[in-house]
């Protein structure tokens, strides 16, 4: 498994955090690394997550992802 994918996996895994700060640093990270296996994460984050500032980073980092992937 190549770095990038431990962090993603890693950062995933945060989005479930109780800290809602720290669910907010992952999505910003998934954001950078750029890998759209964390599109269905980041979704479920923006259903789900009750706080509303987590859920419009991952709405916002899910657009990145997603127009990221529709280039290649």
């Amino acid at each position: 498994m190549s770095v990038n994918k431990k962090l993603v996996t890693y950062h995933i895994a945060r989005l479930k955090d109780k800290n809602a700060g720290v669910r907010l640093s992952s999505i910003h990270e998934l954001a950078e690394l750029g890998d759209p296996e964390a599109l269905e994460a980041l979704q479920e984050a923006y259903r789900t997550d009750p706080d509303l500032e987590v859920r419009k980073a991952a709405q916002e980092a899910g657009r990145q992802l997603f127009l990221k992937r529709q280039q290649k």
